[in-house]
């Protein structure tokens, strides 16, 4: 069967009712077909459809194949909310601690970074380095909410009492790709801009993940959301699907945070480098610091760091 082409089993296994699954699944010649690399069941439980993955492994589908980089069914079922749906696991099959430690901090994570509405945002989740150190990278310069309305020329409503805070709204009617957000969070920072995909162009993540990693991800309003991965200065990872349906082709980490973090693109973002913002504000602003880039050609992947 060619690579994602679902049979009519998987796409019953995700979204129709037991009843009809169970009439498939005993029509059907082989239970535990594979496309791109998982089986119905496999889909039913990576899809919270528990009730659907109860009907399948009864009509004798196979909680523990191996497939998706070593997350059979069941021990995807380990990470999620019944991890007892199929009974006591094989031996060798238990998480790992690094596993059980992605699992046990998802549901927080998700809820402190729940946003409703993120689409043309771009952002770099980077571990292990501040928010000072990633400016000093970028050999950005910070400006003052004062000095970015005098630079664009921006008027705010002067009858505000003193201490009021300004509406950073206004940032977004700038739209300027060399300004871009830093904030500092548990883990390292975040880069940020609220209408624009440059802090996960390469060479920002190059420049940011010297001796460390970095996940990019932009809300692309037209495709959808695109993801990268940067490590000690090299891009690793490109046109990924953060918040998606995993590939065959994917890690096994990214096959567990496409599990614990649907359509939470930002989550997965920040939970692949172990970030852990304590809200939104390091993807909805207002960010720590604002700072302007210098011009520089931010898609080159392959000059050297400088």
């Amino acid at each position: 069967m060619p690579l994602g082409l679902d049979t009519a089993l998987h796409v019953a296994a995700e979204h129709w009712p037991p009843a009809v699954v169970a009439a498939m699944a005993a029509a059907t010649t082989d239970v535990d077909c594979l496309s791109d690399g998982r089986s119905p069941l496999w889909l039913a439980v990576h899809s919270r459809r528990h009730d659907n993955a109860r009907v399948l492994a009864a009509a004798g589908a196979d909680p523990w194949q191996p497939m998706m980089a070593g997350w059979s069914p069941g021990r995807l079922c380990l990470a999620g909310p019944e991890p007892d749906l199929f009974g006591a696991a094989p031996a060798g099959v238990e998480l790992s601690p690094a596993e059980r430690e992605f699992v046990a901090s998802a549901g927080e994570l998700s809820e402190r970074l729940r946003v409703d509405y993120y689409d043309g945002t771009g952002l770099l989740s980077v571990a292990r380095i501040d928010a000072i150190e990633a400016i000093r990278r970028l050999d950005a310069t910070p400006m003052t909410e004062d000095e970015l309305l005098a630079y664009y020329d921006i008027d705010v409503d002067e009858d505000a009492e003193p201490g009021d805070e300004h509406d950073w709204d206004w940032l977004a009617e700038v739209r300027d790709p060399l300004l871009v957000g830093v904030t500092d969070t548990p883990g390292g920072c975040v880069i940020t801009q609220p209408w624009g995909y440059q802090p996960q162009t390469p060479l920002i993540g190059r420049l940011l993940s010297a001796g460390t990693v970095a996940y990019g991800l932009y809300a692309n309003p037209k495709s959808g959301n695109q993801g990268s991965i940067y490590r000690d200065g090299e891009t690793i990872g490109w046109d990924l699907h953060p918040g998606g349906a995993p590939r065959s082709t994917d890690t096994s980490l990214m096959v567990l945070l496409s599990y614990l973090y649907p359509l939470q693109a930002p989550a997965y973002a920040c939970a692949f480098v172990g970030l852990r913002p304590v809200d939104a504000r390091c993807v909805t602003g207002p960010a720590d610091h604002w700072v302007l880039l210098p011009d520089r050609d931010y898609w080159a992947r392959e000059t050297a760091l400088t």
